[in-house]
């Protein structure tokens, strides 16, 4: 795998067009891309043509056309490939979303008033913001829920920090 380094606005335009193409499986217009970043659709035109020289988009032309990611595109936002995610519910605003989270990294374990859980979502980001308090979870193998305080949101990578108040898993009975 060769790492590409891509600037900020690149790595958003990725992440926003990696997401839709996931929850779609179609082609997605440069203007979707531009509403969803806050953009104007002739500089996403132009970040894409960058994108597909380096191999990371294709350009689909035709009425119903767009952008599809690459392969290596997944790769340049470190993302992996998942035809039939499983959905993590994410409660924010006490408003359920089914989104599809692909990874949870709990850092600050071992110090029990600072423990923190990043996300990495296979969606959006911007409806998250700081302070706002959310519940994710439970995850599909071990039924984690975890409940928090968003303390940052990383729009270009998807993730968003959590302040953790409050982690839950069920307990099994041990077999007899």
């Amino acid at each position: 795998m060769v790492s590409i380094d891509l600037n900020n606005s690149q790595r958003t335009m990725l992440t926003t067009l990696v997401n839709k193409y996931q929850q779609t499986g179609e082609a997605v217009t440069g203007e979707t891309i531009a509403e969803e970043i806050d953009r104007n659709p002739g500089t996403v035109r132009n970040q894409m043509q960058s994108l597909t020289s380096l191999g990371l988009v294709e350009g689909i032309p035709g009425p119903t056309g767009g952008y599809k990611p690459t392969s290596e595109a997944f790769d340049a936002i470190n993302r992996q490939q998942i035809d039939e995610a499983e959905s993590v519910v994410v409660a924010h605003d006490y408003e359920r979303v089914d989104v599809t989270v692909e990874e949870i990294n709990l850092t600050s374990v071992h110090h029990p008033e600072k423990c923190r859980a990043r996300y990495h979502l296979q969606h959006s980001v911007q409806d998250f913001s700081e302070g706002q308090a959310v519940i994710l979870g439970p995850t599909p193998i071990s039924k984690l829920v975890i409940a928090g305080t968003v303390v940052a949101v990383d729009e270009s990578n998807s993730e968003v920090l959590l302040d953790v108040a409050k982690m839950e898993a069920p307990v099994e009975e041990p077999d007899k």
